[in-house]
């Protein structure tokens, strides 16, 4: 039963909740593929600088598009916010706007190539021959840039409207147009690091393309994209919201990645075998996200829908049944690591100092999902609510105790402080956006859902 177009009230079922995970969670999966392929069309040429030089490309880009991660996440957040409260010129509005700052932000990337190429290729500190083969790589793929975040924009404007059917599509058509084009300009036209990055790019593109027909099939008759209202997309109201939420999840962002860069260079400073061991155990909870992340995705929309509806309840029930899903997912994950962690260690590497290592600290990697998966869900509540100064603020605190701490718990247990203060990030992480949960509530305008209104 509906109130608005799309807002579902009364009791949200788990079903609902999964029908809108399901498809981030095989969406999020697929992108490894992706860089897996890549790799095994390159590591048959022969040239290991070729290989490096992909890493290196793919690294970049990685990086430079977490940090704009935020266009996706704000976006989503606003346009659920529009969409449950059954506006539905403004969640028009919100994929024009998120489009528009995709789009220049994508310029601004590429006009800054140089310097950001420069800094990006002296930190990671390659050969010669890899350095060159990654500069190619990279004046191409730069190109991709405005489509990607366009893509971004679209991305999150579907989640946001709980349609992450279309998501998954726009991934999957990227990932299919990407392995098919590399395949073809490397191993048929013989481009090599050159043909890699040129299919990457066009597959951004046409993605890009697939994702803007998409959003006219998802909208027919529903939406007048040439009627738009300029004057409200532009409104100074809007755009100051839009930059406001968006800067705050940039710091949020920001603040993980230096974490992330921590608990990796201090990994290195304790020797080749435990950094290798450690990144492999990073890969469990990298896996673990691929599935928990699906169920963030789900409370960003349905979290975002019922503040725009004002309904109390649908805001209780998404949160509530979001996160015993992500709960029991949690569990499975740890019971299949304890299970399966020692094979896939072994599987994951074949030297035999690297796996006596990891599987010394295998129990890190085992509890991981059980850490992480509340930090992971609150993060898609605060962002549904578009409660971003919060998320922006208990960020920076987490992070100044993670690194007054860090150091001190290194210093005195080695390997086993970096795991433990990382953990213990995750879970201030969590601890402090609960603690900030009650005052999310409080400031959303809400009410409890009538016996009237769940009728419909």
């Amino acid at each position: 039963m509906t109130t608005t177009e799309g807002a579902v009230t009364g009791s949200l079922k788990y079903s609902r909740v999964w029908a809108i995970a399901w498809p981030m969670i095989i969406a999020n999966s697929s992108t490894p593929l992706l860089g897996l392929v890549d790799t095994a069309i390159i590591g048959n040429l022969g040239d290991a600088a070729l290989i490096g030089a992909i890493a290196f490309g793919a690294l970049i880009f990685n990086f430079v598009y977490w940090m704009f991660g935020f266009i996706r996440m704000g976006t989503t957040g606003l346009t659920a916010q529009a969409h449950g409260s059954g506006d539905t010129s403004e969640t028009q509005n919100q994929l024009v706007r998120a489009g528009l700052l995709g789009a220049a932000l994508g310029l601004v990337v590429i006009l800054l190539q140089i310097p950001i190429f420069w800094l990006a290729l002296n930190l990671l500190q390659g050969s010669e021959r890899v350095e060159s083969f990654a500069g190619d790589y990279l004046a191409i793929r730069i190109w991709g840039a405005p489509a990607t975040l366009i893509a971004f924009a679209i991305n999150g404007w579907f989640i946001g409207q709980q349609k992450t059917g279309f998501s998954l599509a726009i991934q999957l058509f990227m990932n299919v147009v990407n392995m098919v084009l590399d395949a073809l300009f490397v191993l048929y036209f013989g481009w090599g690091v050159a043909g890699v990055a040129l299919g990457t790019v066009i597959a951004e593109v046409t993605a890009c393309l697939f994702g803007l027909g998409l959003v006219w099939y998802a909208g027919r008759g529903r939406l007048s994209w040439s009627n738009l209202a300029w004057q409200s997309v532009l409104s100074v109201e809007a755009l100051r919201r839009l930059f406001g939420v968006n800067f705050d999840i940039f710091v949020r962002t920001f603040c993980l990645l230096l974490c992330f860069a921590w608990f990796t260079s201090t990994s290195g400073s304790f020797g080749d075998t435990t950094l290798a061991a450690n990144h492999i155990l990073l890969q469990f909870l990298s896996f673990s996200a691929f599935f928990l992340d699906g169920y963030a995705f789900a409370s960003e929309s349905l979290v975002g829908s019922a503040i725009g509806a004002r309904n109390r309840q649908e805001l209780r029930d998404a949160v509530r049944k979001s996160t015993v899903l992500a709960g029991v997912t949690a569990i499975a994950l740890t019971l299949i690591f304890a299970v399966l962690g020692v094979p896939a260690i072994h599987t994951l590497t074949n030297v035999e100092a690297v796996a006596v290592q990891a599987e010394a600290f295998l129990a890190w990697a085992i509890i991981s999902p059980l850490i992480a998966v509340w930090c992971f869900q609150l993060d898609g509540i605060f962002i549904g609510a578009t409660a971003t100064k919060d998320m922006r603020n208990m960020a920076l605190v987490t992070t100044a105790i993670y690194f007054v701490l860090g150091p001190r718990l290194v210093s005195e247990f080695g390997n086993m402080g970096l795991w433990a203060n990382f953990f213990i990030w995750y879970l201030l992480r969590a601890a402090t956006l609960a603690w900030r949960y009650p005052a999310l509530v409080r400031n959303a305008v809400l009410h409890p859902a009538s016996a009237e209104a769940a009728r419909g």
